[in-house]
This record gives structure tokens, sequence and C-alpha cells, in this order.
């Protein structure tokens, strides 16, 4: 649980960010609460991904590698965060698909790649 916690906790704090960064280019007012509204089928989207991941390979995947981890938490994360969307009455235009797929697949894949990276370089040394 040591190595999961942080790697959960990046993912929470990028999807958040997504979604502030996307009610900030709106200037959408009620910051906390309107937040919330915007995150909350993201992060079910990532609790969905997180799931899988585990149902699927059992301690066999690394919550931060980039595959097939963080490529399943990323394909949930939006899968999920569109269809819990919808549920809750909210929006999904489909330049907001293009882009929450795109800035996701940034934010949840990028860091993975970038650790992958690093950690590589380090253990060659």
């Amino acid at each position: 649980m040591k190595k999961v916690l942080p790697v959960l906790v990046v993912d929470i704090v990028l999807v958040i960010v997504f979604c502030a960064i996307g009610r900030r280019s709106h200037d959408e007012a009620n910051a906390v609460a309107g937040l919330v509204s915007t995150a909350w089928p993201f992060l079910g989207g990532l609790a969905i991904g997180w799931a899988a991941n585990e149902g699927l390979y059992r301690n066999k995947s690394l919550p931060a590698s980039v595959i097939p981890a963080g490529v399943i938490i990323w394909i949930c994360t939006v899968a999920g965060g569109m269809i819990l969307r919808v549920i809750g009455g909210q929006g999904t235009a489909f330049s907001f698909i293009i882009v929450a797929t795109c800035v996701l697949a940034l934010f949840l894949l990028g860091w993975r790649a970038i650790y992958a990276l690093v950690r590589k370089r380090s253990t060659a040394h």
C-alpha cells in the first residue's frame, strides 16, 4: 500500500488540476462547489480505472507503469467520467470529449512516462 498511495494521490491531484483548468478557462463561478461538480465524474472514472487495473492484473501491473496500468486508468477515467457526466446531467460536447481525452492522456500517461525514464536512468547508474 505504501507504494500505491503516492501514485493514487498523483492521479487524483492531476484529475482535479484538469478540472480546475477547465473551469478557469471558462471563467465559471462558485469555485469550490463548481470544482466538485466538475471533478466528481472524473474522480469516479479514475476509481473505476484503478479497480479495473487491479481486477485485471491483481498486483502484476504496477500502478505507476504506463502500460497497462496507465492506459487502463486513463481510458476508464475519460469514459467513466463522460458516462457519469451524462448521468449527472452535465454536458459531453464532442469538443470537450476530445480535449478531456488529450489532456488526461498527457497528465495520466505523461507523468508515468517521465517516472519510468527517471527510474530507468537511476537504475542504469
